[in-house]
């Protein structure tokens, strides 16, 4: 059964456990690295403050009471856009909805705020995210993101009207 959990930021080590998880399975799907979030990164106020974001919607997945799976919406500097950002699941729950369920309740929540627009930035080589944000209606929106640590590569930015949600 799956349960979705708002969290806060009280609850930085649920959320520390599922972005470690994340950064030390898919380095290749982030533009941080565990080793930022790791020794000296690993400060109990740095996870609080991750989590205290003004306006932001931080949610975690249960799959049989066990976290799998995790995502953000922020607010965006526009205020009829919002950003999906943090997005991971678990590789024991791929396949099962988690991804699905994360974007459609990230979806709602920028709805109910009066966005108009869904955004994110998505690493150009991880193909599997592509084809899970296409099927929820995202295309490539042409504009460069942000610059990959190779210094060439840019992250590839993708939207999604949320006139039809």
């Amino acid at each position: 059964m799956l349960e979705l959990r708002t969290v806060e930021a009280d609850d930085w080590r649920l959320w520390r456990e599922l972005r470690l998880a994340a950064l030390s399975e898919a380095p290749y799907a982030f533009g941080s690295t565990l080793a930022q979030w790791q020794g000296s990164g690993d400060r109990e106020e740095r996870w609080r403050a991750r989590l205290s974001i003004p306006g932001a919607h931080d949610l975690v997945v249960l799959l049989d009471g066990r976290p799998v799976g995790m995502a953000s919406g922020v607010p965006d500097e526009e205020a009829a856009t919002a950003e999906l950002i943090s997005m991971w699941v678990s590789p024991t729950a791929r396949g099962k909805g988690v991804g699905d369920y994360l974007i459609q309740a990230v979806e709602r929540w920028a709805v109910d705020r009066g966005a108009t627009t869904l955004r994110l930035s998505v690493m150009p080589d991880n193909h599997k995210a592509t084809a899970l944000y296409e099927r929820h209606g995202f295309t490539d929106t042409g504009e460069p993101g942000d610059l990959l640590v190779d210094g060439m590569g840019r992250e590839r930015v993708m939207a999604k009207s949320l006139a039809a949600v």
